[in-house]
């Protein structure tokens, strides 16, 4: 199992479904930069709560090499940037969790494995942590996640479902 940086979103709609669980049994080591920290610990809600209280599986880390950060800030938020710079300290090895698309378009110009939160809940069906995505896919877009119905279909048809 790979170690994964996570962004905010994915940390957020995860635990707003209940299942920000599935991190910690899909992969061996889940890490945040402290931007993401910060950003999802400000409000006090209950994705704040779920991430302050496992913090035993949730690493958070602070990156190296912060002149790195003025690079990236013109079109992407604190918490991304620090994501993608806390995957190139590590090599690229590591799988990056981000569901922003300039994010996700900037990540894989940079080399970096890139996954969003429906590739999440898509392996956690294939590894059989969930017997289906439709509902999980339904409780998200019903708390405010934008899934399209082309990525709806999609991610529906891959999961077999």
């Amino acid at each position: 199992m790979p170690r994964v940086i996570v962004n905010s979103t994915p940390l957020i709609v995860l635990s707003n479904i209940n299942h920000l669980d599935l991190l910690q049994k899909l992969y061996t080591e889940i890490y945040i930069p402290q931007a993401v920290y910060n950003e999802v610990t400000a409000k006090t809600d209950s994705a704040c709560s779920q991430i302050k209280s496992n913090t035993s599986w949730i690493h958070v880390c602070q990156i190296k090499n912060t002149s790195q950060k003025r690079m990236y800030q013109a079109k992407l938020h604190d918490g991304e940037v620090e994501v993608m710079i806390l995957a190139q300290e590590n090599q690229n090895q590591d799988l990056v969790i981000i569901d922003d698309n300039s994010a996700k378009k900037t990540a894989k110009y940079l080399g970096l494995k890139v996954t969003g939160t429906l590739g999440v809940i898509l392996k956690a069906k294939q590894e059989k942590f969930i017997p289906a995505v439709i509902p999980l896919m339904n409780q998200m877009t019903r708390n405010g996640f934008y899934i399209s119905q082309q990525v709806f279909d999609f991610v529906k048809n891959v999961a077999g479902e």
